[in-house]
């Protein structure tokens, strides 16, 4: 059994890695089980079980809302699914099911500038979802094989994913103009397996987990280019 750890803060999401905590008043952490279809709340104080919740059919990401009263739960399948679930994190209780329609394998979850946003590994694509219209309002695409996991910058203008079968990160920026906002993308090679990633805290650098070539690239935003590669050999 896969397990997927995150917790989140109630009034602030806080990221680290693949952790997140919510406090409500006190913090918890969530647990996904991938074979189970279940969302654990558990208190990491006491270490004690606190609920049990549905997820929806293999979910593999999730995410707290700003205010920490929501969690997002994207059903993945390999691509077969199309779904993220939604759960009230105060009530403990499985809310709703976003269709995301054509939008397939959603993976990657991260909630800024008051939006859910998703990558589509089917669609090569990454979309955003607005809680208080209850509709994607927004897609775009990559052009690259397995969009799998992004970062999405405090005010939305600039979205990092990494695209695990074209062995690639994408560096997205919004161009504004008078009429319309444009999106400039730049695809910057990083090694097979490209996954897991993070944003440094200053936002100047991606570094990039390169699973199946066991190194880790490190990408100058700001020049959108690899500035080293280290070669971690696992």
């Amino acid at each position: 059994m896969r397990w997927l750890l995150r917790a989140a803060p109630l009034g602030a999401a806080l990221l680290v890695g693949s952790v997140c905590a919510v406090a409500q008043p006190s913090p918890v952490l969530l647990v996904l089980a991938k074979s189970d279809h279940v969302l654990s709340i558990v208190d990491p104080a006491t270490r004690t079980l606190v609920a049990r919740v549905p997820s929806g059919p293999d979910p593999h990401e999730v995410v707290a809302s700003a205010d920490g009263k929501l969690v997002y739960i994207s059903n993945y399948g390999g691509g077969a699914y199309n779904t993220i679930t939604v759960v009230d994190l105060l009530t403990r209780t499985a809310l709703r099911v976003i269709d995301l329609g054509p939008l397939r394998g959603p993976h990657g979850l991260v909630f800024a500038s008051g939006k859910l946003w998703f990558t589509s590994e089917v669609a090569k694509a990454i979309g955003s979802y607005d809680p208080s219209t209850d509709k994607v309002d927004w897609v775009l695409g990559t052009g690259q094989n397995g969009t799998h996991m992004l970062t999405v910058s405090a005010d939305g203008k600039r979205i990092v994913t990494t695209n695990i079968g074209s062995g690639s990160a994408t560096i997205m920026e919004q161009r504004g103009g008078q009429r319309r906002v444009d999106w400039e993308e730049t695809v910057v090679p990083t090694g097979g397996g490209a996954e897991g990633f993070d944003v440094s805290p200053d936002g100047r650098e991606a570094w990039v987990a390169n699973a199946q070539d066991g190194t880790i690239t490190i990408i100058d935003l700001s020049a959108k280019r690899v500035v080293q590669t280290l070669a971690v050999d696992v």
